[in-house]
């Protein structure tokens, strides 16, 4: 027998290890990062270590690890497990295919382009369009700046950038906005955060009137990013009336969806886009909402020719066969780039679009369950909204920093904190498809049941 079987059984051993700490463990023993080191070897030496103490420190590693996929699992933007993603994922590792060219990636250059051709598709965006698989939504947004700027400032690709480009977001948009800025030339100063509405929305009027100031500054309004799903509150910015206002200036639109963009598969929810086809740009994350394993993230470019423009360059000893529409390393950041299409398509093509669309509404029921239960109870104060997956509440007042981090440490329950405007609350996300209205129901009753028990806790640190 191979090694690589031999490596496999012992894969699948772990993963029954997994599956069965996840079931009756579903939060892992927090190890304080102080002791980290002299709790679990993970030190690296010039000798071999002997199979059984390497299974004992990858058990001890895979118990230890804090568990995304459980139904305990409400801290991130993502969460959960679907199997037939998993499956595709696995097999990306074992085909272990770069996607840069048709020679070495072959019938992987066409699943990734099917899900992108499917996806400009639902938004609108016309023949022209195309896209690519960045390393995640940071870098989606990145690359649209990139574009956005070029279009600007054609000559900047050669002699650097020679005009006072400015860009916009929402005051409730991502922080990566602020670091492309700085990687794209533009500066962290020239970063205009526009206001936003009592639910996190951004305000179009105050964005004119932004961009007005700036021309008559002398600045060049260059790229105006909106959100769908803010981090915080899951908030959508008005994309169709923001639009109006970037066609009357010609500035780049670019609709950053990492969050929630995956709602062009509902029916039910693909309102919150209303205006999607006329923004240049658009991103969304298939290991947020749509629970494929990270990173799967995808940027769709309604010209095509924008995306060759700022990424193409020639080099003959890679580009040997084959033209460009099949070298996607004409159209993305970076060279070797790992096959992150396949585990979005098994699972697309396993479930159908249809599935898709179920996996995403699930997720809106169980938002609307928990919103339900918190709005209903006279010890909650809720501060969220509907057409939102995050709940955003608080409980009979406690510090919400405070009750995050006694569940984390107790082993309770891990969900995170967040503030808007001058209110600071609990952020449950139920972004994890999986999860049933047992699980949501469940979450609020450890949460309460832990209060309960540790009131005396909680007063003295509050």
């Amino acid at each position: 027998m191979s090694e690589l079987s031999n490596d496999l059984i012992l894969f699948n051993e772990l993963v029954e290890v997994l599956l069965h700490e996840e079931e009756n463990h579903p939060v892992a023993k927090r190890i304080d990062s102080n002791v980290l080191y002299n709790t679990i070897d993970l030190s690296l030496s010039k000798t071999a270590m002997v199979d059984g103490a390497f299974k004992k420190v990858l058990k001890d590693v895979l118990v230890a690890t804090p568990k995304t996929a459980t139904s305990l699992f409400f801290n991130q933007l993502f969460g959960g497990r679907q199997s037939k993603a998993v499956l595709g994922d696995l097999l990306a590792v074992l085909l272990n295919n770069s996607m840069y060219t048709y020679k070495v990636a072959g019938p992987q250059v066409g699943i990734e382009q099917e899900i992108i051709r499917q996806s400009c598709d639902m938004i609108g965006y016309g023949a022209q369009s195309n896209g690519t698989f960045p390393t995640g939504g940071s870098m989606s947004n990145y690359m649209a700046l990139i574009m956005a700027r070029d279009a600007k400032d054609p000559s900047c690709r050669q002699n650097g950038m020679t005009k006072p480009l400015v860009m916009y977001t929402s005051k409730e948009s991502h922080y990566s906005n602020a670091k492309n800025a700085s990687f794209a030339g533009l500066g962290r100063n020239n970063v205009q955060y526009i206001a936003a509405d009592t639910k996190g929305r951004m305000i179009p009027a105050k964005l004119e009137e932004q961009i007005n100031i700036d021309i008559q500054n002398g600045l060049i309004p260059t790229f105006v990013n909106v959100t769908a799903g803010t981090t915080v509150l899951g908030a959508f910015d008005p994309i169709d009336a923001i639009a109006t206002i970037t066609e009357k200036y010609a500035i780049w639109l670019h609709v950053d969806g990492a969050y929630c963009g995956s709602v062009i598969f509902s029916d039910a929810k693909r309102h919150l886009l209303k205006g999607i086809e006329k923004s240049d740009s658009f991103s969304y994350n298939a290991h947020k909402m749509i629970g494929t394993p990270m990173t799967c993230s995808i940027i769709l470019v309604k010209d095509k020719k924008q995306l060759h423009d700022s990424f193409s360059i020639e080099a003959d000893y890679l580009y040997q066969t084959d033209g460009d529409d099949f070298n996607l390393g004409k159209t993305s950041f970076q060279c070797g780039r790992r096959n992150d299409a396949l585990k979005f398509w098994t699972l697309w093509k396993s479930v159908g679009t249809n599935g898709l669309e179920k996996i995403v509404d699930q997720q809106f029921d169980l938002a609307d369950i928990a919103r339900n239960y918190v709005s209903n109870h006279p010890d909650y104060t809720l501060y969220s909204y509907e057409d939102s997956i995050s709940i955003c509440f608080n409980y009979k007042g406690i510090d919400p920093k405070t009750l995050c981090t006694l569940l984390y440490q107790h082993q309770i329950t891990v969900v995170g904190f967040g503030a808007f405007n001058e209110d600071s609350f609990v952020r449950l996300v139920t972004i994890n498809a999986t999860n049933t209205e047992e699980d949501i129901l469940k979450f609020f009753k450890v949460l309460e049941s832990f209060v309960k028990q540790n009131q005396h806790v909680l007063e003295a640190v509050c």
